[in-house]
């Protein structure tokens, strides 16, 4: 005799405009959306209230929720609205639950000021948003699709690269000579300019992938997530290498990295020479060994 399941049965129609959900999240296409409005209308005459309460449930456990966008400018907080990519950004457009932890007038290593705006608010229900302030924000609907990414990893970037290397000195390039990996093994777009219209684009690879390190011009983690590890930033770097090391500690953490599809501008480009970024490169090889 079959045993019958305590789970009620699942409505192929509340799947189909999941699903579609989903696509819209991804691919930030409109066709998608569009779909699930006319859908979400030919259905709701026989969607049970019971099915429509379930649905608005979880479509709440989705939504952005408290955003704590952490950023370091030598800047002041003045300036920063009006002469920085992500400050004008921000002025134009903060999307509700958005907050702002600005380091103005900063000369100090990025991981302390992060790890000080983890510490100030580790307790609290919130994503991180640590970001340059040389990024435009391009996608109205970032905080959204940062949810939506959210869900499947734990901690999310725009680009990165889904292998790592001996010796890797960037999660863009295989070598010091700066030899870029093949395109099967990167994942993300990520535009470049000097204004809130793109010079160019990288195009990657496909966004949404999971990967082992991450371009730290934008990272986003819950705090439960940090709560329930020992992830930090590493103070011994001062800006080059602390994301790589980042994403080291993430995965020895079990912690899920993965790119999300938000469109941003970024003011400025790798730059793998100099002897701070050579300082950067002795510290982690002799921290990791590789």
């Amino acid at each position: 005799m079959a045993q019958s399941s305590s789970q009620p049965p699942v409505n192929p129609e509340l799947v189909v405009l999941e699903a579609l959900q989903i696509a819209h999240a991804s691919t930030g296409s409109t066709r998608y959306s569009q779909v699930h409005a006319q859908l979400l209308q030919r259905f709701s005459q026989r969607i049970t209230p019971a099915e429509l309460a379930v649905r608005a449930a979880v479509d709440a456990s989705q939504a952005p929720g408290r955003i704590r966008v952490v950023c370091a400018t030598r800047k002041d907080r003045e300036d920063f609205f009006t002469q920085t990519a992500l400050g004008r950004s921000l002025s134009l457009y903060r999307p509700p639950g958005v907050e702002l932890r600005l380091f103005p007038r900063n000369c100090r290593g990025l991981p302390a000021l992060y790890n000080t705006a983890i510490a100030e608010s580790l307790h609290e229900e919130v994503t991180f948003l640590f970001i340059h302030d040389d990024v435009h924000l391009c996608d109205f609907h970032w905080a959204d699709r940062l949810a939506n990414g959210l869900t499947v990893f734990d901690l999310v970037g725009l680009a990165g690269n889904r292998r790592r290397v001996p010796a890797q000195p960037s999660w863009l390039f295989l070598d010091e000579k700066l030899t870029r990996d093949n395109r099967e093994n990167l994942s993300g777009i990520v535009g470049y300019g000097r204004g809130p219209v793109a010079e160019g684009i990288d195009v990657l690879g496909p966004a949404g992938k999971a990967v082992k390190l991450l371009d730290g011009l934008f990272l986003a983690v819950r705090s439960t997530t940090l709560r329930a590890t020992s992830l930090r930033f590493d103070e011994r770097f001062d800006f080059h290498f602390h994301d790589l090391d980042f994403c080291r500690q993430a995965e020895q953490n079990g912690i899920r990295l993965g790119t999300w599809p938000i469109s941003v501008i970024h003011e400025s480009r790798a730059n793998c020479a100099g002897d701070s970024w050579q300082q950067g490169y002795e510290r982690y090889l002799e921290k990791w060994g590789d």
